[in-house]
């Protein structure tokens, strides 16, 4: 499984990388415009992200317009809807309107702190893990 993690806090993002190191290949990056290349390149040579984790309080650009701009980068390429990357929010809010925000376009929501089985489980909810 290829994964790629967005978190502009360097202990999140590496807690993240270390817990979902162990489903597959990790990459990681701190910018919501690092994250909209690294897909751009991902679908630019057809090695798809199967997961990714998206920090929704970023400073250059909102997680969720990343998730808005992503959807419509695999729009645009043609993906099935099983070809599109599982994207879980991340965020230490959970107030209704973020949640509203993201209800749709992505494939699941994780509040901090969250640990292994946390991902464990939220991965599995996204079917990406029997």
């Amino acid at each position: 499984m290829k994964i790629l993690v967005v978190d502009d806090e360097l202990v999140s993002q590496k807690k993240m990388t270390k817990i979902l190191s162990s489903f597959g290949t990790c990459d990681g990056v701190k910018t919501g415009k690092a994250a909209l290349g690294a897909v751009k390149k991902a679908l630019e040579e057809w090695r798809l992200y199967s997961l990714i984790t998206l920090d929704i309080s970023m400073p250059d650009i909102s997680g969720i317009d990343v998730l808005t701009v992503i959807r419509k980068m695999e729009t645009a390429r043609g993906l099935a809807d099983d070809e599109k990357s599982k994207i879980l929010m991340v965020t230490s809010h959970s107030d209704i309107e973020t949640v509203k925000a993201c209800v749709g376009k992505c494939d699941g929501y994780i509040i901090k702190p969250f640990n292994k089985e946390v991902m464990t489980r939220k991965i599995k909810e996204t079917g990406l893990l029997r």
